[in-house]
């Protein structure tokens, strides 16, 4: 199949996908996921390098958008709640899932650490993608799940960076071209945006997906990861789009309707059935290992942070996607893990831990939006909240 023919397919995937989500009133992300797997497995697409550049560069403007939803003044004042929700998010499925791959499953020391590293993560991408399709982004449980789901993701790719990357001479300058960013955006976003923005030929989001394409260019060069100064360039950008919120729905327009769908379509295009189906045992094993420490690591935080939403709250925070796919992507490329183990992992935290917490917990637990805005601005809800 020729680039086109491919194009046209995922194109007729992701209108597919919207359609059904309108009709049934399941988050988009996860059909996305779902044609995924049937497009790569039932269909036999197959992925080629425009599709994946695109996929890669969704992930890290998803990633932009979801920094953008964080508020930096309720993060300080509950970081206790998401430092020690995002941190046993973490700690508990990495030391558990590396574990189990070792004295259970058998694999080598470096395979399970790369298990362990892939299985302990939240998905910024569907938790956000729920967020906001759910308009829970500005209440007061979307604020702590966001805030959270940021710091197990900052440990994850501290994990993967400390245990197996190899930085090189590039990496000095990745590292100084993302705080240069992160300084100088905010500070000319305002002077730009005012001169140049409010045109049909959008230079405010093209800036910004400069901004990005730089931190991927020098990410690639210095093997490090773009994800997280991608998030934390939204955060220090988050106020800005507070005060112009058309400009944050223009961005927001191109990210759904373009580029994340070839990222969660792709997420699903990596998972091998015939590798799963043979292996069902192994997966029940990799599944087990992530979620049970998820759930009962994260249940107790969440039920004393917010008691109303403990169950949602966790549920979502058990999902993954993005840096379970970049950590076993990277074991797979390095030669650490085979191609079965590489779709065993993808599997868990593709379909399983994406797809079917989030099904349940928007089926069964999903918050009243507008319930929950409505308690948010009363005064008193914020003095009488709980801290970990």
């Amino acid at each position: 199949m020729d680039s086109v023919q491919l194009a046209a397919a995922l194109a007729a995937v992701v209108l597919i996908a919207s359609v059904i989500s309108v009709e049934l009133g399941v988050t988009v992300a996860l059909l996305e996921l779902t044609l995924g797997v049937a497009a790569g497995n039932l269909l036999h697409l197959q992925t080629q390098e425009w599709l994946d550049f695109i996929a890669k560069f969704g992930s890290i403007v998803l990633t932009f958008l979801a920094g953008m939803e964080v508020d930096p003044a309720y993060m300080r004042r509950r970081l206790g709640a998401s430092v020690g929700i995002g941190v046993a998010s973490f700690l508990g499925p990495f030391v558990v899932s590396s574990t189990t791959a070792y004295l259970v499953l058998d694999w080598s020391t470096r395979a399970s650490l790369i298990a362990g590293t892939a299985l302990s993560t939240t998905s910024l991408a569907v938790v956000y993608a729920v967020l906001v399709e759910r308009g829970l982004t500005d209440t007061s449980i979307g604020k702590l799940l966001m805030s959270a789901t940021f710091v197990t993701d900052l440990c994850t790719a501290l994990a993967l960076s400390a245990i197996f990357i190899k930085p090189n001479i590039w990496f000095p300058v990745f590292l100084g071209a993302s705080l240069l960013l992160i300084i100088v955006l905010p500070r000319i976003a305002p002077w730009f945006f005012g001169r140049y923005g409010d045109r049909v030929i959008e230079p405010e989001i093209k800036l910004v997906f400069l901004c990005l394409l730089v931190l991927m260019v020098l990410a690639d060069k210095s093997n490090g990861h773009a994800m997280l100064p991608a998030f934390v360039l939204g955060l220090v950008m988050s106020r800005h789009y507070r005060e112009h919120r058309e400009e944050q729905k223009r961005l927001r327009v191109v990210a759904f309707a373009f580029l994340t769908p070839f990222f969660f379509i792709k997420g699903g295009m990596n998972v091998s059935l015939g590798a799963v189906v043979t292996n069902l045992g192994l997966l029940a094993g990799l599944l087990a290992a992530k979620m049970l420490p998820k759930v009962g690591f994260i249940y107790p935080l969440a039920r004393r942070a917010d008691r109303t939403h403990a169950t949602f709250a966790t549920l979502l925070m058990s999902t993954g996607l993005t840096f379970g796919t970049i950590s076993s992507l990277y074991g797979l490329n390095a030669g650490i893990i085979d191609k079965t183990q590489f779709s065993l992992l993808v599997s868990v935290f593709v379909v399983l831990s994406a797809v079917v917490p989030t099904a349940i917990a928007e089926r069964w637990f999903l918050p009243d939006a507008q319930r929950e805005q409505r308690i948010d601005r009363r005064p008193a809800y914020a003095e009488s909240e709980e801290y970990v």
